[in-house]
């Protein structure tokens, strides 16, 4: 039985909604009714299972299985580690992409390390990669990119006068907010990145972001606009928070405000230079 034109399509878009949610693999053939299972009453054990038995039960699945089996692990000491061992944005990258301390590389596509130019005096950073991001292994690309094009355009610059990074740079499953372990642990190659490309001026994109910089549980609205002195691993600096571009495509009358803060941006730069 050959399936029709729109049942092809129905399923293709069914495929690309699982993968925009994080999942990336099939255990059963069938869906599992977990109402009717919870239902059901639990029935006492008849022979005891023996440590040698789970072992080869684990052993006989799918790697992909087993790995999804195994408890997850941040390794914020490890990556602390060999962030600091990198001596330059080169070198940090392999880090990175050899690292296995992080369980949301092993959900991602790409590694989304940075974009633009490491000697830039001004370093963007933004939360997390989206689908696109992760599909491409660039920062800021789709809709929210050409935004932060246009933003920076504004003010006469482009992505050659730029450094732009996340504060993770792997995508967590279906765009959702980072756990507080996975923020921990991608930090410390962060504070190595801006430790090598050393900006004059930081400008985080967006309440994750800023709030992991700044070291604050202060909402982004309440956080934006202002210069700060910041302090990050080795490296000094001033900074101030803005709207992430994502936010604004969702609400666009917020555009004002994030207008005002590139016109201080230009002036804090006038100021530097």
């Amino acid at each position: 039985m050959h399936s029709s034109g729109d049942e092809i399509l129905q399923m293709r878009a069914a495929l690309e909604w699982y993968s925009a949610m994080g999942v990336d693999i099939a255990l059963v053939d069938e869906p599992i009714d977990r109402f009717a299972a919870a239902a059901q009453p639990v029935k006492a054990p008849t022979k005891a299972t023996h440590p040698a038995n789970s072992a080869s039960t684990n052993a006989s699945r799918p790697p992909a299985e087993q790995s999804r089996l195994q408890p997850e692990t941040h390794n914020v000491d490890e990556a602390k580690k060999i962030a600091n061992a990198a001596q330059n944005l080169d070198a940090l990258r392999a880090a990175m992409e050899q690292f296995d301390g992080c369980p949301l590389k092993h959900r991602a596509t790409n590694l989304v390390f940075a974009d633009g130019n490491p000697d830039a005096q001004i370093m963007l950073i933004g939360e997390a990669p989206g689908r696109e991001e992760d599909m491409q292994g660039t920062p800021f690309v789709g809709s929210s990119g050409e935004l932060l094009d246009r933003i920076l355009a504004s003010i006469g610059l482009d992505r050659e006068q730029v450094f732009i990074a996340n504060a993770l740079p792997w995508r967590p499953p279906g765009n959702r907010n980072p756990t507080p372990a996975e923020t921990a642990v991608c930090l410390p190659f962060l504070i190595r990145q801006i430790e090598l490309v050393a900006p004059k001026v930081i400008i985080t994109l967006g309440g994750a972001a800023s709030k992991t910089l700044f070291e604050t549980d202060m909402g982004i609205l309440r956080l934006r606009g202002k210069w700060r002195e910041l302090n990050v691993g080795a490296h000094s600096c001033v900074a101030m928070a803005t709207l992430h571009p994502a936010y604004l495509l969702k609400q666009p009358a917020q555009k004002a405000l994030v207008w005002r803060d590139v016109l201080s941006l230009k002036s804090k730069l006038a100021e530097l230079n």
